[in-house]
Order: structure tokens, then C-alpha cells, then sequence
């Protein structure tokens, strides 16, 4: 009988798909370029930004539009939240936001996708093992990004940013898109007979505020952040690792519970 956990969500950025230096990348010429403009205006001087620091603490697994809001926010800049019609030209929360999707699918487009390997061979053992799998993700990409890299029939579920803003669902650190992930692949399920893997902060945040027993770090740069923010299993990365570890830590993990 399997003692392992009725279902494993997995953020798709930094943990099934290489694409989060994509974003970086894309974050970091959208910003830069409208802090240039901004730099021609009175005591509004030049300052870039940083692909590495900011993106984490500031744009790093959340919805796009609130990565926008966030990074202006910590500079001092206020502009409209205007619509998510908004064309990528205009000066809104989702004018940029647009642009900055428009950028991010150009690079795609010019360097691929790179998958985790091993974190497919592992999600794939999960599933033989009766596991259901699924796609908890903050962009509206996801599918697309599947797609590409072939692996999108290796998921039973995928809750991206389009769902979220269908179903209006919070971003992360809110539980929302893990939570209607599970309902997708378990219905009425409970995320005490589920797990969670996240390579961000504010997604392990997600996964302890939701209650889910097993909170699985990707800790890829091993700083030992996931874990001091409530990962309960903190990875390197998915080489070695067994879905018969996994059903191993969750069952102990719930009876301890």
C-alpha cells in the first residue's frame, strides 16, 4: 500500500525547467530600459537593475504583475496599475508587466528551454508509484514552456497564471495555486496527504501556509534559505534523488504530523 503522499505539486521554474535566468534576463532589460527613461527626469538618476538580487528578493516566483509593483516599490516609484489589456508600451503595473512577457517568450524563442532531467525522471517515478503530479506555477507561460520542452504530458494538472487570473486566486506566498492544483489532481484532496517542491522563497512560504506535509526546497546555489523559511526537505538538486525517499520522508513526516 502506498504511504506516500496523494499528490506532488512542482513550481516549474528552477525546479522542472531551467527558465529562470530567462526571466532574470528579461526582468533586467525591461526594467533597465525603463530606468533609463526615467533617468532623463530630475533627480531620477540611473540605477540597473541587479539580475541577481533584485530578482529574488523582489520579482523571484511571483505573479508578474506584482513582481512589477514590488521592484518599483522598493525604489520609490509609483506609476497606474492600469489593465492587463494594456499595450507593453504603456506606462502602467501591466504595461510593463506585458513587455516584460514579451521579451521573456523572444528569448525563449532564441536560447530554448532547458530541462531538469533529472527532475523529470523523478516526477515519472512519482506517477508509477501512484503518485499524481501537477504544475503549480505564477506564469502565464507554463504550457507554452511545456510544450517546447516535451514534457507537457508528464503532468497530470497545471494551475499557471492564466488559471489564477481566471479563477482569481492569490500569488504566492499565498497557498492559492498549489491548493486549486491539488483539487485538480485529488478532489477534495488535503494538503496533508500532499507535498510541494519550490525553488523560491515566497513559494515555500506558499506551501507552509497551506499546510502541506512535505515542503521540498530546491535549494539549487545550497544557501540554506529554503530551509530557514519552511522547507522540510531541502535538495541540491534531483540527482540520487528516489521517489521512494520521497514516500519515505512524507510518511514519517505524517505520523509525525
Amino acid at each position: 500500500m502506498n504511504k506516500g503522499p496523494d499528490a506532488m505539486i512542482f513550481d516549474l521554474d528552477g525546479v522542472i525547467t531551467f527558465t529562470a535566468r530567462v526571466h532574470a534576463a528579461a526582468w533586467k532589460e525591461l526594467f533597465d530600459q525603463y530606468l533609463k527613461t526615467r533617468a532623463l527626469r530630475p533627480g531620477e538618476p540611473f540605477r540597473p537593475f541587479d539580475a541577481a538580487h533584485d530578482y529574488l528578493a523582489f520579482v523571484d516566483g511571483k505573479p508578474r504583475y506584482d513582481g512589477v509593483l514590488s521592484f518599483l516599490a522598493s525604489r520609490g516609484i509609483t506609476i497606474p496599475y492600469g489593465n492587463p489589456s494594456d499595450p507593453p508600451t504603456a506606462e502602467t503595473v501591466c504595461g510593463l508587466g506585458n513587455r516584460k512577457d514579451d521579451m521573456f517568450l523572444r528569448k525563449v524563442r532564441e536560447v530554448g528551454v532547458d530541462v531538469d532531467q533529472e527532475a523529470v525522471r523523478f516526477v515519472r517515478e512519482l506517477r508509477e508509484r501512484g503518485v499524481r503530479v501537477g504544475i503549480a506555477s505564477s506564469s502565464r507561460n507554463a504550457v507554452p514552456i511545456l510544450e517546447q520542452a516535451g514534457i507537457r504530458d508528464v503532468f497530470e494538472a497545471i494551475v499557471d497564471g492564466v488559471v489564477s487570473e481566471q479563477l482569481h486566486l492569490h500569488g504566492k506566498p499565498e497557498p492559492d495555486i498549489f491548493l486549486a492544483c491539488l483539487q485538480q489532481l485529488v478532489p477534495h484532496g488535503n494538503p496533508e496527504r500532499a507535498g510541494i517542491a519550490e525553488d523560491a522563497i515566497a513559494g515555500v512560504e506558499a506551501g507552509r501556509r497551506g499546510g502541506f506535509v512535505l515542503v521540498l526546497g530546491v535549494d539549487r546555489n545550497n544557501t540554506g534559505e529554503l530551509a530557514r523559511h519552511g522547507a522540510n526537505w531541502s535538495i541540491q538538486d534531483f540527482k540520487g534523488i528516489t521517489a521512494e525517499q520521497a514516500i519515505g520522508f512524507f510518511a514519517a513526516r505524517a505520523s509525525a504530523a
